[in-house]
């Protein structure tokens, strides 16, 4: 039997198992399984088969399949993540009580807490702009409905803003959305 170096080989009468390593004229030598080098002659040695598994076979069209879908799945993946990101921004609350707006109201008139609410939605309706923000709801509260009769007014001078009433599930009565349109 021939054996050339790295064959797996087994002793004959022997349960020892190995590699060949080098072959000096009929003396081979094998490194065991357990690492020792040994020395034997090839008429003591059985050359063992590596068993190799079998190669799974795919076909190209299969494999084409799999990563078309692979890729369907990821862009259909990634369209819904990012429409419901789209969905789910919150709008830019804006409270316009006056409580939240000055330490006291102690002293001002109510002109004076119309104006200071008024000056507060302005500004806040100009930063929204400006830093291209879509939605802001203005929570005014119900009261008597003077504030939100100037709100309306002072929206309806923006050509690029919709206003409505906002969520009454969330705002009851007393908030208005403003919506802005962006230019592209």
């Amino acid at each position: 039997m021939n054996f050339t170096v790295g064959d797996s080989v087994q002793v004959i009468d022997d349960n020892i198992e190995g590699e060949i390593i080098e072959i000096e004229g009929d003396i081979l030598l094998i490194e065991t399984s357990d690492g020792f080098p040994m020395k034997f002659q090839p008429k003591d040695l059985v050359k063992i088969e590596k068993e190799v598994e079998p190669m799974l076979i795919v076909e190209t069209e299969t494999i084409a399949e799999a990563l078309q879908e692979k890729e369907h799945f990821t862009k259909k993946r990634k369209r819904a993540i990012s429409k419901k990101k789209e969905k789910q921004v919150p709008p830019m609350e804006v409270d316009l009580h006056i409580e939240k707006l000055v330490p006291s109201k102690k002293g001002l008139s109510n002109h004076d807490i119309l104006t200071k609410q008024l000056d507060t939605a302005r500004g806040q309706l100009e930063f929204a702009i400006r830093k291209r923000i879509q939605k802001i709801v203005f929570i005014h509260g119900v009261g008597e409905g003077v504030l939100k009769a100037e709100l309306e007014y002072l929206f309806s001078r923006y050509e690029n803003v919709k206003f409505y009433d906002a969520n009454y599930q969330k705002y009851g009565l007393g908030a208005t959305e403003v919506y802005i349109f962006q230019n592209p």
